[in-house]
């Protein structure tokens, strides 16, 4: 594998620890009303466990309430279960048709708790990053042991896999700032 396809490998996963951390930033609730944070609802439906959006439709009517539309109506109180029972602080209510879900305004001590979260979900990220400049920089140790590329060329891939990981954690600590503001935030 050349030096190039190796590193942009490098480049390529950990851009995918970014977007994965994204993706769990959207599961924490801040104290806007959002269909995302639903994303982790799974619903028996059939004897398989399914993705709430996949047998609802969600909407967002008004910043503290989140509406789910069951398609088949039968489902509503499976659905309703399944977002009490998902930890996420919700307390559905239903009439038969709609499932309305209220998101009740932040507690400081709530707020508190989302920041460790986010900082817990960032370290992941990070570790995840370095894992992958640790992989990377195996590969390069052995095309140079395995005289693929020269002692300079190792060091240079070593030189710019490092500039990438840097510039992917401050990545990570930026995101993270911007959500612990947008946490806090009154």
């Amino acid at each position: 594998m050349p030096l190039k396809e190796v590193i942009k490998d490098a480049e390529r996963r950990m851009h995918g620890a970014i977007e994965a951390l994204h993706k769990e930033f959207k599961s924490l609730r801040t104290g806007r009303a959002s269909t995302s944070m639903l994303d982790g609802v799974m619903v028996p439906y059939y004897g398989t466990d399914t993705p709430l959006a996949q047998v609802a439709n969600l909407k967002v009517p008004e910043p503290a309430l989140i509406v789910v539309e069951p398609w088949d109506k039968s489902m509503t109180a499976p659905i309703e279960k399944a977002i009490r029972t998902a930890d996420l602080g919700f307390n559905p209510a239903s009439d038969g048709k709609l499932i309305r879900v209220p998101v009740p305004p932040l507690t400081e001590e709530r707020r508190k708790d989302l920041v460790k979260r986010a900082h817990h979900m960032s370290e992941e990220a990070r570790t995840a990053i370095r894992q992958v400049r640790r992989d990377v920089n195996d590969k390069v140790k052995k095309l140079e042991k395995d005289h693929e590329i020269s002692q300079d060329d190792e060091k240079r891939a070593h030189d710019e896999v490092q500039k990438l990981t840097d510039k992917f954690i401050d990545e990570v600590n930026d995101i993270l700032k911007h959500k612990e503001k947008e946490v806090m935030e009154v």
